[in-house]
C-alpha cells in the first residue's frame, strides 16, 4: 500500500484506498470535469468532498496541495517516476490524466493542439465570463439591484463567448473536431450551468445557440458525464 502521508491534506481528509487516484472536489461546473474524465478513463479515485461553502478550502492542509485554496485537486500515487504526485488546476489535471493514459487527446500533433487551445479557451474565458456572470446575476444580485453594469458587462461577454462556441460547432461534433477530448469536458459543465446553477437560460437567450445546445445534450448524454456530474453527491 502506498504511503501519502507527504501529502498533509491525506490528515485531513485520509485516503481510504491510498493506491487510487485521490479526488478532491465539488459538484461545481470547475469541479465535474475531472470525475467526470476519470468516468471516461476508467480510472479508480476516491473522492472527497470540499464543502467549499464553509470555506474548508482556505484550511492548511487543503492550501499543501493547491495553494490557490480552490477545488479540484488530485493525488495520483502512481504518478511519473513511479512516485506520487499532486496536481491543481483543472486544465492541468485534465492534460496530466489524458497524456498518463494516452486518451482524450487526439495523438495527431495538428489535432492535439486543436484540442489543448480549446481546453485554453474555456480556462482563460468560459469559466472566469461564466463565473462572473453567474455571480452577479444570481448570487450577488442583491447587491448590485441598483446597478446593471456588472451583470450587463458580463452577460455580453458570456453570449460573445457563446457565439464563438455556436460558430465552432456549426460543422463539428465537438470542440476538436471529430473526437470527444478533454476541450469538451472541460466546457460542457459550464454550458450545463447556465441552466443547473444560474437558472438564465432566458437572460442569455441559449434558444439562439442550437449547435451548443446540441452539443451540450450530447456530451451530457455520455455515461461517463451522467455519473461524473454527480461526484461527489
Amino acid at each position: 500500500m502506498i504511503d501519502l502521508s507527504a501529502f498533509p491534506i491525506t490528515s485531513q481528509w485520509p485516503a481510504t484506498n491510498p493506491d487510487i487516484i485521490q479526488l478532491y472536489s465539488l459538484a461545481t461546473p470547475n469541479g465535474v470535469k475531472v470525475a467526470i474524465a476519470l468516468e471516461e478513463l476508467g480510472l479508480p479515485y476516491e473522492v472527497h468532498k470540499i464543502d467549499i461553502g464553509t470555506n474548508v478550502q482556505k484550511s492548511t492542509e487543503f492550501l499543501s496541495l493547491n495553494p490557490n485554496g480552490r477545488i479540484p485537486a488530485i493525488i495520483d500515487p502512481h504518478g511519473p517516476n513511479k512516485r506520487p504526485i499532486g496536481i491543481f488546476e483543472s486544465g492541468a489535471i485534465l492534460l496530466y490524466l489524458a497524456e498518463k493514459t494516452g486518451k482524450l487527446l487526439p495523438r495527431d500533433p495538428e489535432n492535439r493542439y486543436l484540442a489543448i487551445q480549446w481546453l485554453f479557451f474555456q480556462v482563460g474565458g468560459v469559466g472566469p465570463m461564466f463565473g462572473q456572470f453567474g455571480h452577479f446575476f444570481k448570487y450577488a444580485s442583491d447587491k448590485v439591484a441598483n446597478n446593471p453594469y456588472p451583470v450587463d458587462r458580463y452577460r455580453e461577454e458570456t453570449m460573445r463567448l457563446l457565439s464563438v462556441l455556436e460558430k465552432r460547432l456549426e460543422h463539428n461534433q465537438w470542440l476538436a473536431g471529430d473526437d470527444y477530448s478533454i476541450a469538451d469536458i472541460a466546457t460542457f459543465p459550464w454550458v450545463r450551468g447556465i441552466d443547473v446553477h444560474y437558472g438564465a437560460r432566458d437572460a442569455l437567450a441559449l434558444d439562439h445557440y442550437p449547435a451548443v445546445a446540441a452539443w451540450r445534450n450530447r456530451a451530457e448524454a455520455r455515461p461517463a458525464s451522467i455519473k461524473g456530474l454527480k461526484v461527489p453527491a
